[in-house]
C-alpha cells in the first residue's frame, strides 16, 4: 500500500511564505512525476506545479516567480516553496503521485494525498 501525505499548510499574511511537503511512502518501486493542485474555496481544482523524477519543473502562470517545486528522491518527498503569497493562493493543496507501486499486485495508479490547507489573509 502506498500513501501520500501533505504537510506545511497554515495561515499566513499576504506577502508571507510557506513550504509544503509531500511525502510518498509504502511499497514503492519508483516515484515518477509529482503534481501539486489547489482546490479553491469555489471548488475549482487548479494544477499549481509539477516536477519530474529528473527534476524538471513546470508552473501555473499565476505562481511563476513566486513558487518553487523541488524534490528529494532519496526521501520520496517533494517540496513546494511558496513566497510572496497572495489571497488568491488560498485553498486546499493536494499532491498527486505517479509511479510504480509494489506489493501483492504491482500497479501504476495515481495516488492522492488528503491535502493541507493554506489560508492567506491579513
Amino acid at each position: 500500500q502506498v500513501q501520500v501525505v501533505e504537510s506545511g499548510g497554515g495561515l499566513v499574511q499576504p506577502g508571507g511564505s510557506l513550504r509544503l511537503s509531500c511525502t510518498v511512502s509504502g511499497t514503492i518501486v519508483i516515484v515518477n512525476d509529482i503534481h501539486w493542485y489547489r482546490l479553491t474555496p469555489g471548488k475549482q481544482r487548479l494544477l499549481v506545479a509539477s516536477i519530474s523524477r529528473g527534476g524538471s519543473a513546470t508552473y501555473a502562470d499565476s505562481v511563476k516567480g513566486r513558487f518553487t517545486i523541488s524534490r528529494d528522491n532519496l526521501e520520496n518527498t517533494v517540496y513546494l516553496q511558496m513566497n510572496n503569497l497572495e489571497s488568491e493562493d488560498t485553498g486546499d493543496y493536494y499532491c498527486r503521485a505517479e509511479g510504480l507501486w509494489g506489493g501483492s499486485a504491482w500497479n501504476e495508479n495515481d495516488i492522492w494525498g488528503q491535502g493541507t490547507q493554506v489560508t492567506v489573509s491579513s
